[in-house]
């Protein structure tokens, strides 16, 4: 990986490191735009100064866009979500091993 590469990388999970980020990033996957309430009380949990900061920051980066009905992803926030489905299906495999190895401790 180039120096470009690997500074692009580090940039992006920067921003998706930042705390609710990926969360924000998930409650919108289903392409539907929601209020900033509604957007809250999916993400759960989070205050609306920190929803802020994460949406100014999503929005700032190209990935979130707010428009006459609410927030959404862009193109680029699709693609972004296209390519971390692959987290989901790992995540579940990778649950049940450690459900398995803690049952046998």
């Amino acid at each position: 990986m180039s120096s470009k590469e690997s500074a692009a990388v580090g940039q992006l999970l920067a921003l998706l490191e930042a705390r609710y980020a990926l969360r924000v990033l998930w409650a919108l996957r289903d392409g539907h735009a929601q209020t900033f309430r509604l957007l809250q009380d999916s993400v759960g949990n989070i205050t609306p100064n920190t929803l802020n900061t994460r949406i100014k920051e999503l929005r700032e980066a190209g990935i979130v866009n707010h428009g006459q009905d609410g927030y959404c992803l862009t193109l680029s926030g699709q693609d972004l979500l296209k390519r971390l489905s692959d987290l989901q299906a790992f995540a579940v495999k990778w649950q049940l091993v450690q459900a398995r190895k803690n049952a046998n401790e």
